[in-house]
């Protein structure tokens, strides 16, 4: 199971009624946060999201929606870059 970050916090949101089946959510997330279900896609696990934002920079239909670098994907890529350690996540 992949690090799950703060529960209930995610700002991902998921409309199966757009979703076209293409798979590439499933295919961008470093976190498996989508699988394929027949046609659709599923969200298996939101709280283990890392709002990087692939996942909706990849959706052609608009069937996914998050507000990238406002979560642990940030925090991450900013402690690198200052050098300290990371705030929000284990």
């Amino acid at each position: 199971m992949p690090i799950q970050y703060l529960k209930n916090v995610v700002t991902l949101e998921y409309d199966p009624a757009k979703c076209t089946g293409c798979g590439r959510c499933q295919e961008v997330c470093p976190h498996a946060v989508f699988a394929m279900d027949g046609d659709k896609a599923v969200m298996t696990d939101k709280d283990s999201c890392m709002e990087c934002g692939a996942c909706s920079r990849n959706c052609a239909p608009g069937a996914i929606k998050v507000r990238a670098g406002v979560g642990c994907a940030w925090a991450i890529a900013r402690s690198k870059l200052l050098k300290t350690e990371v705030a929000c996540c284990d």
